[in-house]
């Protein structure tokens, strides 16, 4: 079972641009292989920082109209947003530890 929240475009604003905590959102789809890949390792950072930050699932496919505000053109694209906007943002496949890294301020991880 999935830690992250999928998202759809009516569902964005309250569950990213308005969270109390920092998003990881994960803009993917279906038939991208490197996305599975980036799947479980979310799920895992959302499991393990549940407390500090929200990960949230963007399928592009379904919701073209939140890719393109973000420009979006390329998957897997992982943003992370806080007080609705977008502070980092990492493209591609990566370890776990990559990603914990690239985010490490916005974990709780001290």
């Amino acid at each position: 079972m999935s830690n992250a929240i999928d998202v759809n475009t009516s569902e964005f604003e309250t569950e990213v641009l308005q969270a109390d905590k920092p998003v990881i959102v994960d803009f993917w789809a279906e038939w991208c292989g490197p996305c599975r890949m980036v799947g479980p390792v979310l799920d895992a950072i959302a499991s393990e920082h549940a407390g500090s930050v929200k990960v949230v699932k963007v399928n592009v496919d379904d919701n073209q109209e939140i890719a393109a505000k973000y420009g979006i053109t390329s998957i897997p694209a992982v943003y992370l947003f806080n007080d609705g906007e977008v502070q980092k943002q990492s493209i591609g496949a990566k370890p776990k530890s990559a990603l914990e890294k690239e985010f490490a301020p916005y974990l709780g991880a001290q």
